[in-house]
């Protein structure tokens, strides 16, 4: 018989469930604080700039939405495409890997967005599109476009472009209007790398 850490072993969903009931947990108390006191509900959970002045949005605007039609949005996402990632990594890396990649899609849009307008940013989905290009970069039909390119004499940089370019239409085709782009291109971009790097394996 062996014993493994609490979150050291691979291939349970449990995280995913986690995430799930933090997402509902700090949407809910959001949406409180907000029916009662707005600016404090902003102050509490939603990322803007600058930053510094409440960093602890850095998490809570990962798992803070709008509504329930953006909760439930992005709950899909996240279970479908996070049960594969969860059932490949551990716990702690799972957690780890959502909320790293959600706030620094956050960020993103915050400072690349606020170069135009200021912009404050809640939601998972940039977490989201995190996990779906770690699904879409970490399979073996990836590693078969990989060799084929080099097999073809495709330059680095050009294969580095045309994921860029398909990141983007994933992106915008995937995006409802008004939605935080930045955020969903960055999160994207973010997994297809950790994706390619193997950076969740064990």
């Amino acid at each position: 018989m062996s014993s493994t850490r609490p979150g050291s072993a691979p291939g349970s969903l449990r995280p995913v469930a986690e995430t799930l009931g933090a997402m509902v947990a700090v949407s809910a108390a959001f949406w409180l604080v907000g029916a009662l006191a707005r600016p404090l509900a902003a102050f509490l959970f939603v990322l803007s700039a600058p930053t510094v002045v409440h960093p602890w949005t850095l998490a809570t605007s990962v798992y803070a939405h709008a509504g329930v039609g953006h909760l439930v949005s992005n709950a899909v996402v996240v279970v479908v495409a996070g049960v594969p990632v969860a059932a490949a990594t551990t716990r702690l890396r799972f957690h780890a890997f959502v909320l790293g990649t959600g706030a620094l899609a956050g960020l993103a849009q915050v400072w690349i967005g606020g170069l135009l307008t200021p912009t404050g940013v809640v939601g998972i989905s940039g977490a989201a599109f995190a996990l779906v290009g770690y699904v879409a970069a970490a399979n073996p039909a990836a590693d078969a476009l990989g060799r084929l390119a080099a097999r073809l004499g495709v330059p680095p940089r050009v294969v580095v472009v045309a994921v860029g370019a398909v990141a983007l239409v994933v992106t915008l085709a995937f995006s409802p209007a008004g939605s935080a782009l930045i955020a969903h291109l960055v999160g994207l971009l973010l997994g297809l790398v950790a994706g390619r790097a193997r950076l969740l394996r064990v």
